[in-house]
């Protein structure tokens, strides 16, 4: 071979062997990164990875990379589990209120309203009564009477006991 045609070979084998590179390093590069897919996603280094933002869905995922490539896993939303779990215990208060409306119905007024929040009593032509408490009658008095009585004879007899005691002891 003519060496001026060796060198003209020999310098489409590197010019093929640099584009083999360069190819083979875009194809290092892209693995080197998860695919931000035309800006949708917002990337931002966190320890041995990335912290992933998805920017149409507020979706936040973690990256590593590993010897099976890129991986993103999804963050727990522990906002959306607690308004999940809001709406179902706000559904259920719902049911349970309807429940106890439904039964209480024919208790009157008492059922209606919510008298938890410092509400009154609806206004009714019975609410103007007033309430009376029955007095003791004679007897009630005299049976009271006779036990403070029998009470105070005993608490007397028991000082003057003890001051008998005491006063053989000095």
């Amino acid at each position: 071979m003519h060496p001026a045609t060796m060198r003209s070979n020999l310098s489409l084998v590197f010019a093929a062997m640099a584009c083999c590179l360069v190819g083979a390093g875009a194809a290092a590069a892209a693995e080197a990164a998860p695919d931000t897919r035309n800006g949708r996603y917002a990337l931002q280094p966190s320890g041995d990875g990335m912290v992933r933002l998805d920017t149409h869905t507020g979706e936040v995922s973690t990256c590593s990379n590993s010897a099976a490539g890129w991986a993103c896993y999804a963050v727990p939303d522990e906002r959306k589990a607690m308004d999940t779990e809001i709406g179902r215990l706000q559904a259920e208060n719902e049911r349970l209120k309807a429940q106890l409306a439904a039964r209480d119905m024919g208790k009157g007024d008492l059922g209606k309203g919510d008298l938890g929040k410092g509400e009154a009593l609806p206004k009714t032509a019975d609410s103007d009564r007033k309430l009376t408490i029955p007095l003791p009658s004679d007897q009630d008095i005299d049976r009271a009477m006779a036990l403070i009585e029998q009470t105070w004879r005993r608490l007397v007899d028991m000082a003057s006991r003890v001051q008998k005691d005491v006063a053989g002891k000095i």
